[in-house]
């Protein structure tokens, strides 16, 4: 293999697992296929060739990889764990109105809410069929577990974004749902399929867990103080869709009477007016939250990291743990 000149660890890991990931491409392309109604490749279509990192397939494959996996289970996997993303996807821009992602008109927005839900709903059933094949009843018993996680979290999500009540515990729980459920389901799969100790399983799981929940925290967080250019969103674009992320959560679990009144009316009941993200923003700095929610991310990553401490002593897991400091390290 010729020098890498590549440096962020994702894709460093797209780079070894390049033959790999060609496969679980072309499975996805065959598997998306319709023979009946032709709309459902044009939407998938759509979304998986938009240009996405395919970061959770590649925790697949690199967990696989980590054992010496010889068989081809491992892309099913992988192609599976990609579909119930994308599906998730699909859902998720009907239920959020969403009109962008990743740079593009969303789905939903280029056909309509309809199709969006049943190409969703038929890249779940493309994934459970997929995960039959493998002959694994704790492959589909994991990742049919990750699926009911997902929608779970979507649904207490939903309930919790502008309610006050909602504190640390069920940010935690709504995070594990969206982002942290599929994360460790992906890792954990690829170590199941290759065999690996029952204590090496777990451990897969925990950094893929760690490593979903330290990713979402530093996603909230570059909300209110990322570069627009480098995230593709505006600052303050949570805020102004209602969100009750972390850095805002804690900020309002140590309110005055009045800063919480400020909190009930531009998150609570949407009534915001000119100048209030600036003064959200000063109580978050009042409250160093943003300081706090930061050392939060950085304290999932090390979990993820000290993790793989019992895995083999591999050129994956280096990539592994560089991938942890990699989704924190947007935030120095």
């Amino acid at each position: 293999m010729n020098i890498s000149t590549v440096s962020k660890p994702h894709e460093r890991l797209a780079e070894i697992l390049s033959g790999e990931m060609d496969a679980v491409n072309d499975l996805i392309r065959t598997r998306m296929a319709s023979e009946h109604a032709p709309r459902i490749p044009e939407v998938t279509a759509h979304l998986v060739e938009a240009g996405g990192k395919r970061l959770r397939p590649m925790l697949t494959l690199a967990a696989a990889r980590l054992f010496d996996y010889a068989g081809d289970h491992h892309l099913r996997l992988a192609a599976t764990v990609e579909f119930i993303h994308t599906a998730t996807l699909l859902h998720d821009d009907v239920v959020d109105e969403s009109a962008q992602r990743r740079g593009r008109p969303t789905a939903n927005l280029l056909w309509d809410n309809k199709s969006s839900v049943l190409v969703g709903d038929y890249l779940f059933s493309r994934s459970f069929q997929l995960m039959v094949e493998t002959g694994s009843l704790r492959v589909l018993d994991i990742l049919a577990n990750a699926s009911a996680t997902i929608a779970e979290g979507e649904v207490l999500q939903m309930t919790a974004a502008t309610d006050l009540g909602t504190d640390e515990a069920i940010y935690l729980q709504v995070v594990r749902g969206k982002t942290a459920a599929l994360f460790s389901a992906a890792t954990e799969v690829g170590g199941v399929i290759a065999q690996a100790s029952e204590a090496q399983v777990k451990a897969l799981f925990d950094y893929g867990d760690a490593l979903g929940i330290a990713f979402q925290i530093a996603d909230d967080l570059l909300d209110y103080q990322g570069d627009s250019k480098a995230t593709g969103k505006n600052v303050g674009d949570d805020f102004r869709e209602r969100k009750l992320t972390l850095p805002v959560i804690k900020a309002v679990a140590q309110a005055t009477p009045e800063e919480r009144a400020f909190w009930q009316r531009t998150i609570g009941r949407g009534r915001q007016e000119s100048g209030d993200l600036e003064t959200a923003l000063g109580l978050m700095g009042k409250y160093g939250t943003l300081a706090a929610t930061r050392k939060d991310a950085l304290g999932w990553a090390n979990k993820a990291k000290a993790s793989l401490g019992i895995l083999p002593d591999h050129e994956i897991r280096t990539l592994l743990s560089d991938l942890a400091d990699f989704v924190v390290a947007r935030l120095s």
